[in-house]
């Protein structure tokens, strides 16, 4: 249950590929955005652990609205950080669906004059 946002936007990605010719730098910053987001929450998670200093959760919920989401719920699973506080999920799922959003944008409408 947890993967499938991941599966739908991997649909939606492969969709916008086929109709708008999406560039492959698109996926290639989503991967690096997601490498950077999954280490900005082991990290935060090691912070947690040792009781060090914490990545703020605006950090969090902007590196997943830049890109990163991927990598946000995958290291929400693997990793169970940040995966049970609701307002925090709450805002991490509106991000979510405004970086979907602004990449269907981009990808299509962006470029139709739409």
């Amino acid at each position: 249950m947890q993967y499938i946002p991941l599966a739908l936007f991997g649909i939606l990605y492969a969709g916008a590929t086929l109709a708008w010719d999406v560039p492959a730098l698109a996926a290639a910053l989503y991967l690096a955005l997601s490498l950077l987001c999954f280490g900005a929450y082991a990290l935060d998670k090691s912070a947690a652990k040792a009781g060090r200093r914490r990545t703020p959760e605006s950090t969090l919920l902007l590196l997943g609205l830049a890109g990163g989401w991927p990598g946000a719920v995958l290291a929400q699973q693997w990793l169970r950080h940040k995966s049970s506080k609701v307002s925090f999920r709450f805002k991490f799922w509106i991000s979510v669906a405004l970086n979907c959003a602004a990449f269907i944008y981009w990808a299509g409408a962006g470029r139709l004059g739409i």
